[in-house]
């Protein structure tokens, strides 16, 4: 049944002789080079899903004599990034030795504690719950994925029928089983009934295959998802259309993305009744083809079948039965069609959960759907941090992958409930997330900053997103846009942030600024008012135009942001945060400044009839003004600094010394400082705070604010 790797069509054959012959001699690093080519095709395995093995002799550290050693995936972590750190490393022979005090599946979580007396590397990864599947098996290497192809044909009606036809009987079935001790003998059983099979199929779960070297296991692992995915491709649409045909069109396009992103915050704000969620949104072609469906109404409610799947996903998803054309603008109207809808599906939930439970499981977890099916439109998932979210739609994709793939050879089969519930909340799954980092303070928020490209802008977007939150970056300069990308992605990764175009003064910008949050993220909870320029110019050489330009970029670049986050923000209604960074130079008077100095003194006052405006929708509004902010400025990059010094009667170089010396504590000011100042506002402890000022320019008395 050997392919040859050239022929592949549904999987990538990534191995490189040159590279793994650099490796030759160390299976460890062999294992870890076999991890990251399968965990790079996402058609193999899915984020954090899987596991992988192999087995090596080493001295034992305490007799000096040889012993077997199993290196394998540990808890936690991805495949396609995994390094030595990420492996645990036990005794095989003390891990085996285990069956002789195993008391029965009803006693089976206790062994995981007990494979901390198996380790080998005590510097180690933690050992997974799979890692008696591993450990059982004889084999030197050995591979446990959970592709969609591959679990399609273990979650059919007929999925050990099939399994048996397609692979001439090569290929043993273990029906479902949870995670553990158990299904770890289980599958030696299998194999001892079956000797000479190239693999195991997991009812509902996933593949195990393996091969006599790292290269072998690749090799045979490829070859029978392969198989599987060419045997599905060949019958679909064979029983008929695929999900039984087309129900509904989908949206063009743009109306799609307009769609979604004037329903994301709603949806957001429904979502976040017991935390603040991050969303994410998705109209993917594997999408539309499931959710525009005559199927969809049947499969959906039904839920998925591989573990790693559901604890992602939930029971099931919600999905809308809005047009994909109607009209989203009356928001009152909306959410009067949504609310029952969530309270169904929260009622649906606590039933399943009351059926379900045990007398010890933990309490009931958040009832809202993390999965919502637009059709039409798209998907969107909400979690509590946009990782979190994508990930969930990702895993989504591969749940509909599996039912197109079951439906077309047989009949697409779930977990039953009680099976589910018992994954879902597992007392050891429940001890893994107590054993999570506690969140941290902005974790669920979107800020939106403008002119976040550089100086204080960015500086506020590297603490709000080092604190938990996710930011929109906004830049007239798309170069200048981009390298802060880029700076982001790799400080904090793809997730943490995204970015728009933004001239504060364009109506049409700043409504694509707001609406690449929606479908970015889901809403807005934070807005920085940073974006500006100043001009420094004598009553006499002020032009109209230079009148205009501040106003317009200061006064109503402010007013009009605040305007839109206050529309996203009623529209999810869990509050929110405005804050303006305005300037010292609103509440003190000096030369040269009479139009930077007013358009400012607008600001401030700006900021306080915004705050009295809406502190009945929970958003507070407060400045921040600083003063003589020079570090990566634009504003001192320019004119500005020559005017200020013309002004003081010094030299340019002379002004951070100036500056500095006539402050109370004879400081610098730095972006940072400011970035501080800002999250003091939103980190927590001031949620009763609104229509404030805070300085932050040293302590310069005539700012003082009286």
């Amino acid at each position: 049944m050997s392919i040859d790797t050239k022929s592949y069509k549904h999987v990538s054959y990534l191995w490189d002789e040159e590279e793994a012959a650099k490796l030759a001699g160390d299976e460890v690093a062999l294992l870890i080079y076999r991890s990251n080519l399968l965990g790079a095709d996402l058609r193999l395995t899915n984020y954090g899903g899987g596991n992988t093995s192999c087995k090596v002799l080493e001295k034992d550290p305490l007799t000096g004599l040889e012993t077997e050693v199993m290196w394998v995936k540990g808890s936690g972590g991805d495949l396609g990034t995994l390094k030595k750190s990420g492996l645990a490393a036990l005794y095989v022979d003390r891990l085996r030795s285990l069956k002789n005090i195993y008391r029965g599946v009803e006693h089976e979580d206790e062994m995981v504690e007990l494979f901390n007396h198996c380790i080998f590397d005590l510097s180690s990864k933690a050992p997974s719950i799979d890692t008696p599947l591993h450990g059982f098996l004889p084999f030197a290497h050995i591979d446990h994925l959970h592709p969609d192809a591959a679990i399609a044909i273990a979650a059919a009606k007929d999925g050990k029928k099939i399994t048996e036809e397609l692979f001439g009987g090569t290929i043993g079935w273990v029906e479902w089983k949870k995670p553990g001790f158990e299904l770890g003998l289980q599958l030696k059983q299998c194999l001892d009934e079956n000797p000479g099979i190239r693999g195991i199929m997991l009812g509902s779960h996933g593949l195990f295959t393996w091969g006599d070297t790292a290269y072998e296991s690749y090799l045979n692992t490829l070859e029978v998802i392969e198989i599987c995915s060419d045997y599905l491709n060949q019958n679909y649409g064979k029983k008929g259309p695929v999900f039984g045909g087309q129900k509904i069109e989908s949206a063009a396009s743009d109306q799609r993305k307009q769609q979604a992103a004037a329903l994301a915050p709603v949806l957001r704000g429904l979502c976040s009744s017991k935390q603040h969620m991050i969303g994410h949104f998705t109209d993917d072609t594997r999408v539309l083809e499931f959710i525009n469906s005559n199927d969809l109404d049947r499969l959906a409610p039904m839920g998925t079948s591989c573990p790693d799947h559901f604890l992602r996903t939930k029971i099931s998803p919600l999905v809308l039965t809005l047009a994909s054309d109607a009209d989203l603008s009356d928001v009152k109207a909306l959410k009067e069609t949504l609310e029952p809808a969530f309270e169904a599906y929260r009622a649906m939930y606590t039933a399943y959960y009351e059926a379900c439970k045990h007398p010890n499981s933990p309490a009931i977890r958040d009832t809202n759907p993390v999965v919502i099916l637009y059709p039409g439109i798209g998907m969107f998932t909400f979690s509590k941090d946009k990782q979190t979210a994508r990930v969930a739609a990702e895993f989504y994709i591969n749940a509909i992958n599996v039912m197109k793939g079951a439906e077309a050879v047989s009949e697409y089969t779930s977990l039953p409930h009680q099976e589910a519930f018992n994954i879902e909340y597992w007392l050891l799954e429940e001890a893994k997330l107590q054993r999570m980092p506690k969140p941290k303070p902005l974790t669920g928020k979107i800020a939106l900053i403008t002119g976040s490209a550089g100086g204080i802008g960015k500086a506020i977007a590297k603490k709000f997103v080092a604190e938990g939150g996710v930011v929109i970056l906004n830049d007239m300069n798309a170069e200048r846009l981009e390298e802060a990308g880029k700076e982001f992605a790799s400080l904090y990764g793809k997730d943490s942030y995204s970015t728009a175009i933004l001239n504060v003064t364009s109506e049409a910008d700043i409504k694509q600024a707001f609406d690449s949050a929606a479908l970015a993220f889901g809403g807005v909870d934070i807005i920085v008012n940073n974006a500006g320029l100043s001009i420094s110019k004598t009553i006499a050489d002020h032009t109209e135009k230079d009148w205009d330009l501040l106003y317009d970029v200061l006064v109503k670049g402010q007013f009009f942001i605040t305007q839109a986050a206050t529309n996203t923000m009623q529209k999810q209604d869990i509050g929110g945060d405005i804050i303006n960074i305005v300037s010292k130079n609103a509440l003190v008077s000096g030369p040269n400044n009479a139009g930077y100095g007013s358009a400012k003194a607008a600001q401030l006052h700006l900021s306080r009839l915004n705050a009295a405006e809406l502190g009945a929708d929970n958003i507070r509004v407060n400045v921040v003004n600083p003063d003589a902010v020079i570090s990566d400025s634009n504003i001192w990059a320019g004119g500005w600094a020559e005017g200020r010094a013309k002004a003081y009667g010094i030299t340019v170089a002379e002004l951070p010394a100036y500056y500095a010396k006539r402050t109370l504590l004879n400081q610098i000011i730095l972006p940072d400082d400011i970035a501080n100042a800002c999250f003091a506002f939103v980190g927590g402890l001031l949620q009763k705070s609104t229509g404030n000022v805070l300085n932050v320019d040293g302590g310069v008395a005539m700012a003082f604010v009286r």
